[in-house]
């Protein structure tokens, strides 16, 4: 996809375990991209429900695996976000990855902050309880929904708009920056890739992968870039069925061993810092 190294890639709510879930095309971006330091910025997960992942969902977590060992010289940060919760210590053992609250590091001289982005979002916290049943009944909906999803993103979309989260969500990021004198934060939850710059401080937004829409951030010498999956590509695998990706779990726990590298000895390709 492309030649460049870029210092940091952030990617965000992918919701594996959800049927609208571009796993396959994100493991692509992952393979495609050579970074130095990759930032998955919450919402990796839809639920902590294990047996609705795909055999394309245990591939990218196998592929996230073998990018966070050691000898790829990769940093691989795992920012948690409000579906994520409860899984700092099963993602640590699982894909060899630590998880944070936040985080924060320098590049360029400037002050770089990543959080998922639900802690600006007063409605997502004071609901968790619906948060979950909500969740069930997305879950339930995407099963009985139509080819590509429609009422499922949909819903997806009103949900969003009727909470006004991007707003919030970029107010509560960009003070959020200011206090902690960041110059740049970097923020998902909202599933809407944006930039906004106010008063010295750049929030960006990692949008989703779970829409029509797929979207990703890059930091490199040049700044900051929002990344829109090639659409050719994603057409390209709109027609395969889901539902024959299911197979086993013993067959999904061998090709998550086999993409983590955990079945035979590989040869790294290190990117040097």
């Amino acid at each position: 996809m492309d030649a460049q190294v870029y210092n940091t890639l952030i990617l965000s709510d992918l919701h594996l375990g959800a049927e609208t879930s571009r796993a396959h095309e994100a493991t692509c971006v992952l393979k495609e991209t050579r970074f130095q330091r990759l930032i998955l910025l919450g919402d990796i997960f839809a639920d902590l429900n294990f047996a609705r992942l795909t055999k394309d969902h245990w591939k990218f977590l196998g592929y996230i695996r073998k990018l966070s060992n050691p000898k790829r010289n990769i940093e691989v940060v795992w920012v948690e976000g409000n579906h994520d919760h409860g899984l700092a210590n099963i993602m640590s053992h699982l894909v060899g990855v630590r998880v944070y609250q936040q985080y924060k590091w320098m590049y360029g001289g400037l002050r770089h902050l990543a959080i998922h982005g639900h802690q600006f979002d007063g409605f997502q916290v004071n609901r968790l309880r619906l948060s979950r049943w909500g969740t069930s009944l997305y879950l339930q909906i995407q099963k009985l929904d139509f080819k590509h999803k429609p009422i499922a993103r949909m819903i997806d979309r009103l949900n969003t708009r009727w909470m006004r989260m991007s707003p919030k969500v970029t107010a509560g990021a960009l003070a959020h920056a200011r206090h902690h004198r960041a110059d740049r934060i970097f923020c998902g939850h909202t599933h809407e890739a944006l930039h906004v710059e106010r008063d010295g401080i750049d929030y960006y937004n990692s949008g989703g992968w779970v829409d029509s829409r797929l979207t990703y951030l890059t930091i490199d010498e040049q700044g900051v870039r929002i990344h829109d999956y090639n659409q050719h590509q994603l057409e390209r695998t709109d027609d395969r069925d889901s539902g024959e990706e299911r197979g086993e779990a013993d067959s999904e726990f061998i090709d998550f061993a086999d993409e983590a590298g955990l079945l035979e000895d590989v040869e790294y390709e290190s990117v040097g810092r």
